[in-house]
């Protein structure tokens, strides 16, 4: 049999799972700090006044083919699955649309929905759909769909020269791609969740990496580059590292392999699938909790940047005097 044809096995349903169950407190933390920005709101106001639910919706799924029981059936499927794993509180449109480039996207203000790139389905195996339909039906039910959906806004109009795009604006542009990379990380879980198979996300971000089929390439090959890329270099390269990511809306498949692997290896994958989660039902007054351990990642970062800026300004003051004395 193919990996096509191989039945998905039984998958554990998690009723009423809290989107905040597997939110990543980065993602949290750097919503948090966009909101705080003073023009957010007028520029949000601005860029959705232009344009308006309907056009929107319409801009997106025009040249995209509506997925259905006739309609990429074998999709439909899949996605059905994937419904019922996360319990989703609606079934929301999904659309195929034309293009070789691997991606996906949720999309929408009121009324979300999600678009899959033909590139990715001929790519991705079911199993890796799977994942990847988790991924995006994760950044619906998170609500991150809105502020997906002005990013991508944003960046094309910028790239158009619009005049809406002013100073202020580009200051929420570059706030929305820092928090969209860390929303990436939050839904990275969501489809480990919908899959119940951490390899296979973890093959998807190889695949997402370099293509390629699995006689071509190796999984632990693929996760020491993950943890080389993280781990290795100096200041310049951190440096380089954050630069490298400043335009993109996602981090590099690496980083997400790596952090996947991390959040499966802390145990909270497997304390989900017992049963050990929030639920939609719970009380909220939780949420400080999940702020507080937000800004607790957010400082354990920025220490870790620190501490490589320290390292390097020690290393070139220990490089020059080592020149004197050789002088």
């Amino acid at each position: 049999m193919t990996d096509v044809e191989q039945p998905i096995r039984t998958v554990r349903t998690l009723t009423d799972i809290d989107p905040r169950s597997w939110e990543h407190p980065a993602d949290k933390a750097a919503l948090a700090a966009l909101r705080r920005i003073p023009v957010f709101d007028e520029v949000l106001r601005k860029v959705f006044g232009l344009f308006g639910e309907k056009p929107i919706r319409l801009s997106f799924q025009a040249n995209a083919v509506r997925v259905g029981p006739r309609q990429f059936p074998d999709i439909h499927k899949v996605y059905r699955r994937v419904l019922r794993t996360l319990d989703s509180p609606e079934d929301y449109p999904l659309f195929v649309s034309q293009t070789p480039i691997v991606n996906a996207g949720a999309y929408g203000m009121n009324h979300p929905f999600i678009i899959l790139n033909s590139g990715l389905i001929r790519l991705f195996d079911e199993r890796e759909q799977t994942y990847l339909i988790g991924h995006e039906l994760g950044h619906i039910m998170s609500g991150h769909v809105l502020y997906k959906t002005m990013t991508v806004l944003l960046v094309q109009l910028a790239q158009m020269g619009f005049p809406v795009v002013g100073i202020a604006a580009r200051v929420v542009l570059m706030a929305l791609l820092e928090w969209s990379r860390k929303a990436e990380l939050s839904c990275d879980r969501a489809g480990i969740l919908a899959v119940q198979e951490p390899e296979v996300a973890l093959n998807a971000f190889m695949k997402l990496a370099g293509g390629g089929r699995a006689d071509e390439t190796d999984l632990n090959e693929f996760l020491v580059q993950a943890d080389e890329y993280r781990e290795s270099g100096d200041i310049a390269d951190a440096v380089f590292k954050v630069l490298n990511l400043l335009g993109e809306t996602h981090p590099f498949a690496v980083l997400r392999a790596a952090e996947a692997r991390d959040w499966i290896e802390k145990g909270e994958y497997d304390r989900i699938l017992r049963g050990e989660y929030a639920r939609r039902t719970d009380d909220k007054t939780a949420y400080k909790e999940d702020l507080d351990e937000a800004r607790r990642a957010y400082r354990e970062d920025a220490k870790g940047l620190w501490e490589q800026f320290e390292g390097a300004a020690k290393k070139i003051r220990e490089d020059f005097m080592a020149g004197l004395r050789h002088r």
